[in-house]
């Protein structure tokens, strides 16, 4: 019977998906839409970027480093941006993201897609060893200051019928050891982004919120972190950030990248967890990691 239900999920799941990858996107859905995408100095952020840039979006760019988002605004409007602008903040200050939110205002005029993309944390791969400074800081550059972004930016992103766009990750679905405090800050964007959805649905309010499931992506930041200390192949950046704004505009629930090397390991968790914590632990280089 478990089989079964197994066979029954991974139909439905592949169903989806086929049916979601047929859907097209046009750059006029996006042309003139204003975006803030957070975290968009590098990485996963400058690309979703790029992204919204070629489709002629209005953009805001935010991140701490000064020089290298100006150097991603200027490509954006060589890609084609309708304007590309950015601000300085730290995420760990809560009142640094109500000010981001402003300057979306007064730069903007509104908002129309929320890209929730930062990531905060000592960078550290490896057993926990009980710093709650770690815990602390962690949760609130990857959790409250996501949740502090779009209570600010509610009655503009309703005003404007607009869309949510809040990158997560498979550790977020699935508990993985040696990162603790980003792992439970996933868990917790899960958990507040899909209530939140149904908030919005049963209020009638036409707001979409999609959440984007990454697995390992080839950033700087990532291959530095676990390069060297986990047996897998990380996704190109690129792509990944289409896959992510197609979502996003296509107002879908939620994206899986990479598809197929995510989407099983959530199959088997509902109905073979042990066997799947078996399959994974595979993946950790111990003597580089303990």
């Amino acid at each position: 019977m478990a089989a079964i239900r197994v066979l029954l999920s991974l139909f439905v799941g592949l169903s989806a998906y086929y049916f979601y990858s047929q859907e097209t996107l046009s750059a006029d859905i996006v042309r003139g839409k204003r975006v803030l995408v957070t975290g968009s100095s590098t990485g996963i952020g400058e690309q979703i970027a790029y992204e919204f840039a070629r489709m002629g979006a209005h953009l805001l760019l935010t991140a701490r480093r000064d020089q290298q988002l100006k150097e991603v605004a200027q490509k954006c409007l060589e890609l084609g941006a309708s304007s590309a602008r950015h601000v300085v903040a730290d995420m760990n200050n809560l009142v640094s993201a109500q000010n981001v939110i402003e300057e979306a205002r007064n730069k903007l005029g509104g908002l129309d897609y929320l890209v929730l993309n930062h990531v905060g944390g000592s960078g550290l791969f490896g057993a926990f060893r009980g710093d709650m400074a770690e815990v602390t800081r962690t949760m609130t550059v990857n959790f409250l200051s996501y949740v502090q972004l779009t209570l600010s930016a509610m009655t503009m992103l309703k005003e404007s019928q607009g869309s949510i766009i809040v990158i997560s990750s498979m550790s977020g679905r699935i508990a993985a050891p040696f990162n603790l405090p980003y792992c439970a800050s996933k868990f917790a964007l899960e958990g507040f982004y899909s209530s939140l959805r149904r908030e919005l649905h049963l209020q009638q309010t036409n707001l979409s919120i999609t959440v984007a499931v990454l697995g390992y992506i080839d950033t700087d930041s990532a291959l530095k972190i676990v390069g060297d200390k986990i047996i897998m192949k990380a996704s190109p950046k690129e792509e990944c950030a289409r896959e992510v704004v197609r979502a996003g505009v296509l107002r879908h629930r939620e994206v899986i990248y990479p598809y197929w090397s995510i989407k099983p390991f959530l199959l088997l968790k509902e109905w073979m967890p042990t066997l799947l914590e078996r399959f994974l632990d595979k993946y950790f280089i111990l003597e580089n990691i303990l």
